[in-house]
């Protein structure tokens, strides 16, 4: 059986060179990617300029791709997560989150997570599959439709490491950003990366002035080892190397993103080690204390340790800021809802 077109997951330009290939005229490829990621409508049938015979042609060829929410937990400073379930029967997680300067979708990149970072919950059970870029991009659409918010800046920090799913994460920003649809400003899409080396340097050649932000948590190989099995593979020293392409290819300031667990990284001597490694480079630093996760016996750091790890750094004229805490009444940590649901969702099988 041929495998179905994921049509969503089509630039402009692969759409004309597809509707060439069936004899259509290649403007229609605007028109189509317009209804598709514009008005968004909830079927090919919908797309009311569109000859029926091309309807009928794109239903029987094509994927027409939906999430379905199957749980969500609001908070009472206004974020919102919820629980998608893709059509294949996985889970991910995406989260609205409420600025005075606008909305923020925090989207996962992957069903699972196979980087192994002790800190986080989405890489238990590991990695089971790449999201398409259709799929990545359903998250912003179905938030905008269940919830009646704009979302004009967006994070791909959910489950998932975007660089290990690159192919799919470059689409996926170039549809989004398309004046065609979306239409958000590639400036307004950070991407949060363990530090996938050859994949880092492939996006500063992409002509994306994305906002990089690396997971460091360590200011050295060997606490970085404890924490993030990536780390045996990538030595940190290539990593900031890494991220010193990226500046130089996009002038975009890199964001060090620094989880504080306490007794294993959060002491005096880590933030000064840390002001070395980073002294000089345009940066900004988030400190965000650990979300303790069951599986886990990461605590969280003190409210005294957090605030001189940052004064540290401050006096080594680092930029660095305490990420303010969102949501946190509504789930302990990045994760937890999807594997509360698949968890039950296996034990319901088991029982059957």
């Amino acid at each position: 059986m041929t495998e179905r077109i994921d049509i969503k997951s089509r630039t402009i330009e692969e759409l004309k060179v597809l509707l060439t290939e069936w004899g259509e005229k290649p403007f229609r490829a605007a028109q189509i990617f317009g209804w598709l990621h514009e008005k968004r409508v909830p079927s090919f049938e919908d797309m009311s300029n569109i000859s029926k015979a091309l309807r009928e042609k794109m239903a029987r060829e094509c994927e027409f791709t939906t999430i379905k929410e199957v749980d969500r937990l609001e908070s009472a400073d206004g974020t919102k997560k919820f629980l998608f379930e893709l059509s294949d029967g996985q889970a991910i997680e995406s989260v609205l989150m409420k600025y005075h300067h606008g909305n923020s979708v925090c989207i996962s990149s992957q069903a699972g997570c196979r980087m192994g970072c002790k800190f986080c919950a989405s890489t238990l059970g590991g990695l089971i599959r790449n999201l398409k870029a259709s799929e990545m991009l359903e998250q912003i659409y179905e938030i905008e439709r269940i919830t009646g918010e704009t979302v004009s800046n967006v994070v791909v920090m959910g489950t998932g490491e975007p660089m290990d799913n690159y192919d799919n994460f470059v689409r996926f920003v170039r549809i989004l950003s398309a004046k065609e649809g979306k239409n958000i400003s590639v400036r307004n899409i950070t991407v949060s990366t363990c530090g996938i080396v050859e994949n880092m340097k492939r996006l500063a050649e992409e002509n994306l002035p994305l906002t990089l932000a690396l997971s460091l948590h360590a200011p050295n190989d060997e606490i970085r080892k404890q924490m993030m099995p990536v780390a045996y593979k990538y030595k940190l020293e290539d990593v900031l190397a890494a991220c010193d392409y990226y500046y130089e290819k996009t002038s975009r300031r890199i964001t060090f993103e620094y989880s504080l667990v306490a007794g294993v990284n959060d002491s005096a001597e880590c933030a000064q080690e840390l002001s070395k490694r980073l002294k000089g480079k345009n940066c900004h630093v988030n400190l965000i204390p650990v979300n303790p996760i069951k599986e886990r016996d990461y605590k969280k750091s003190r409210t005294d340790a957090i605030q001189n790890f940052k004064n540290i750094l401050e006096k080594n004229r680092i930029n660095v800021t305490i990420r303010r805490e969102m949501g946190s009444d509504i789930n302990a940590a990045c994760g937890q809802l999807r594997r509360s649901y698949t968890t039950k969702d296996t034990c319901d099988r088991e029982e059957e």
